[in-house]
């Protein structure tokens, strides 16, 4: 293990495979396909995930005895006492998931088999773990005489409640595939595939099987992976017969949501997912439930099920939906709150509710095909998941409130400083694999379209038509609005490049009237093709031509290159009224990025009793943020570069005799995703421009 944890290094390559059909009218292009470069800013992220966070998270798995719950059932015992959480199976399973990601990243063969190897020794013990007829659950499987308090006196009797077996199953699969994918190896996905078929010979609607669904949602997605996985892969033909079992299965557990015994709106289980219109209960588990809902859309046809989903995310963005990215109001429950309950000092906004965001808006978009979807992932991700980790990968937040006093938060020391780990490690470990797997998220095809949906510096080799098309997107953004694609090489002559222009640019925050720029609505961009742009009147932008994106359609070369121009600059935000908690404020953004104030940066500043000019000039410059805790191994790794921003504002003091009076002050932004990197500290996204709107 030590030999391992010491091992890890930065490193890059792409290897390609052929472009999959997933059932949606788009297809995605795997993450085995594109190779994110090094220094970027997501390059940066990855770094830290492969230095720092799977490292660390395989680490915890053996110091927080996760790997010993999978060796205590090769000889159960009535003397092991069931330890932490019935979902801690997932811990292992995240993590090994996040490493295959990673190993898309390493260049290096030995290290490259370094890794390949720990995860074997690792998968040994889990299928060592398995009961004979597929069953594989520790909290249960360990001590069968006096099982974990939430598993219930047998299998599946709690499942609708605490205990978590369908929740296992769907991270053990997920996890699985993405290892199959990265390694060609079938000792994970073998491993997943016999629960599968005992879950699928268990529960169900027939006489003797379990009728219950899943108490927190993510199997319906993951079996819906596994189906399209298998039915796609010609080595996998063995498995074929039966893969219509597991998209069958995936889509009893929707439609017999709400008509099982447990009915209750925390599992979005109070009534049929065909009848639900607007997003309730526990965030997490709802956002799971979209995304499998969508993944059965696309692959079953079943018009019902879109029309609840597209209800359903018009619901979250018109009046659930944080400036950030981030859903789910409420610390009770971890659930999203009413209409335009948006409070900002308790937003839960939990990490995995934002990753669960990512995962709806980008199957939302393989089904529609319409930018505004990217918009919102690009939103989420920049912001409310990011957040959630440190910088260099080795501290999280569970929640991520749009501001803090210093004090109030939902960890044990009452502060809001990022943790090293937490008992409840769901929010880690899904970064763990989460983070790694972004490359998968920028290219799609369809037909002969090749959309760019994300900008950040890579290369691809991805397939339009059955032939190899290879590109590069260099970039500095989000820090600035460059970006040029050039075509390494293409076998394919002819297709309709598809850039989109993201929202922020066309001048729409989010799409809906949850939030408005205040002024400066529009961005100016420009593209052109081998320095020649694309219209030829100077008065106009090039014109969007198609749900949100530039169709570039023409017959490409080898060295042809692509090159956009957004403007970045600073804006300011405000809130639809109907938030009680924004109104007389704005929030400020850049590019993708919303940014805050923190008060390490403005000593002697009541970040409370702020009012900031809609009309001041925003300067912008390069700030060095130290983390003195860094664990990333390079000590020049600790630096930290952001760019802030100074804005002018007046501090409002209130005088003995009730009379307001005020000063003017220069207050420094940073982007929200880089606060609390200096310790607890009080924060806002949202300041105040009107006396109404000052924090008592």
């Amino acid at each position: 293990m030590k030999k391992f944890l010491s091992a890890i290094f930065i490193a890059a390559a792409s290897m390609t495979v052929a472009v999959a059909q997933s059932g949606y009218p788009i297809t995605p292009v795997p993450f085995t396909a594109v190779n994110v470069t090094d220094g970027t800013f997501w390059g940066q992220r990855l770094q830290a995930a492969r230095e720092v966070t799977v490292p660390l998270a395989f680490s915890k798995c053996e110091s927080e005895g996760r790997y010993r719950n999978f060796v205590q059932c090769q000889k159960p015992s009535p003397d092991y006492p069931p330890s932490g959480f019935s979902f801690d199976d997932t811990d292992v399973y995240k993590t090994v998931e996040g490493a295959s990601y990673m190993l898309m990243t390493m260049q290096d063969k030995a290290e490259r088999t370094r890794l390949i190897n720990y995860m074997d020794s690792v998968l040994d013990i889990v299928g060592k773990a398995q009961e004979p007829d597929g069953y594989l659950y520790t909290p249960r499987t360990m001590n069968p005489w006096h099982p974990h308090s939430w598993a219930g006196d047998k299998r599946w009797l709690s499942e609708e409640v605490l205990s978590h077996e369908l929740y296992n199953l769907g991270h053990m699969v997920d996890a699985a595939c993405a290892h199959y994918q990265a390694t060609r190896s079938r000792k994970f996905l073998d491993i997943a595939v016999r629960y599968a078929d005992c879950v699928c010979r268990e529960v169900g609607p027939r006489d003797g099987q379990a009728c219950v669904v899943p108490g927190h949602q993510i199997a319906e997605m993951a079996l819906a992976r596994l189906y399209v996985l298998i039915n796609t892969t010609p080595a996998l033909k063995d498995l074929q017969p039966k893969a219509q079992q597991y998209l069958d299965e995936a889509k009893f557990f929707l439609d017999e949501r709400g008509k099982t015994t447990i009915k209750n709106i925390y599992s979005q289980s109070d009534k049929p997912v065909v009848d639900q219109t607007e997003a309730w209960g526990h965030a997490v588990r709802a956002g799971y439930m979209y995304a499998g809902m969508a993944d059965v859309a696309a692959l079953t046809g079943d018009s019902a099920y879109l029309r609840a989903i597209d209800a359903i995310w018009k619901n979250i963005v018109e009046r659930k939906y944080y400036l950030t990215g981030g859903v789910g109001a409420r610390h009770a429950g971890e659930a999203f709150g009413a209409d335009y309950e948006l409070p900002n000092l308790t937003a839960y906004n939990e990490t995995c509710a934002a990753i669960a965001q990512v995962y709806l808006n980008y199957r939302m978009f393989l089904l529609h095909g319409d930018a505004k979807y990217y918009d919102c992932l690009e939103r989420t991700l920049y912001n409310g998941v990011i957040s959630g980790m440190s910088m260099d990968g080795g501290r999280f937040f569970y929640p991520n409130p749009l501001e803090s006093d210093g004090k109030y938060a939902f960890n044990a020391d009452n502060n809001t400083t990022r943790q090293p780990w937490f008992g409840c490690a769901c929010c880690p470990s899904n970064l763990c694999r989460f983070i790694p797997s972004v490359p998968g998220y920028i290219y799609a095809v369809k037909d002969d379209r090749l959309y760019v949906n994300l900008y950040m510096g890579n290369t691809a080799t991805v397939s339009i038509g059955g032939k190899a098309v290879s590109l590069q997107q260099t970039t500095d953004y989000p820090w600035n609005g460059d970006i040029q694609i050039k075509l390494l090489n293409s076998k394919a002559s002819n297709f309709k490049l598809m850039l989109r222009i993201p929202g922020w640019v066309r001048g729409e925050v989010v799409p809906s009237n949850l939030y408005e720029y205040a002024k400066g609505k529009y961005m100016d961009y420009s593209v052109t093709v081998n320095g020649k742009p694309l219209s030829t009147d100077t008065h106009h932008p090039t014109p969007i031509t198609e749900n949100g994106y530039v169709v570039i359609d023409r017959k490409w070369k080898k060295g042809d290159v692509v090159s956009l121009h957004f403007d970045i600059k600073p804006r300011l935000v405000k809130a639809n009224p109907r938030v009680a908690d924004d109104r007389g404020k704005l929030a400020v953004e850049r590019g993708p990025l919303v940014y805050c104030a923190e008060d390490k940066d403005n000593a002697g500043i009541n970040l409370r009793h702020l009012l900031i000019s809609p009309s001041g000039n925003m300067q912008l410059s390069d700030l060095v943020i130290q983390n003195t805790e860094c664990q990333i191994p390079s000590s020049s790794a600790r630096q930290f570069t952001v760019k802030a921003l100074t804005v002018p504002g007046q501090e409002v003091f209130v005088q003995a005799d009730g009379s307001v009076s005020s000063k003017p002050v220069q207050l420094r932004l940073i982007p929200y995703y880089a606060w609390n990197h200096r310790g607890a500290a009080n924060m806002t996204v949202w300041m105040a421009n009107k006396l109404g709107g000052l924090n008592d």
